[in-house]
């Protein structure tokens, strides 16, 4: 197997408020089949219906919110930039979990979650290097 991720798929209880939250922070989705797809860079971000989601994997939805251990991260290239697109979480929607900071790493980095609970980091890596087109590399 190819080391890559394609896509990325959330489940989510509204489409519609959940393309709006996105929409929100300047994302451009198009709707396809009860689905909406964003481009994030080299890979497809989707949003579709939860219990969708769940009958597609063949699994069974607990219905359970809060941390399932994963969090989305989108590296920006300034610590100005995490407060910029924080403020814009905020303003869409997004419920901030921890406020823009300092990080162990030399950086600086904030958490929110989208209307659905998914987790997102926003952060400034010194260390990671973004390319013109947003794609990040790995300095090792």
């Amino acid at each position: 197997m190819e080391q890559r991720v394609s896509l990325i798929t959330l489940g989510v209880a509204d489409l519609g408020a959940a393309r709006s939250f996105y929409e929100a922070l300047g994302w451009e989705g198009k709707e396809v089949e009860e689905t909406v797809f964003f481009q994030a860079g080299g890979l497809g971000f989707v949003l579709w219906g939860r219990e969708k989601l769940a009958a597609d994997g063949g699994l069974e939805d607990a219905g359970a919110d809060g941390f399932g251990g994963v969090a989305l991260a989108h590296n920006v290239r300034s610590r100005a930039e995490v407060d910029e697109v924080v403020t814009a979480a905020a303003a869409a929607g997004a419920r901030v979990t921890k406020p823009p900071a300092e990080t162990f790493y030399g950086g600086y980095a904030a958490y929110f979650t989208d209307p659905d609970g998914h987790v997102w980091e926003v952060a400034h890596n010194p260390g990671f290097g973004l390319a013109d087109d947003g794609s990040l590399r790995l300095p090792f």
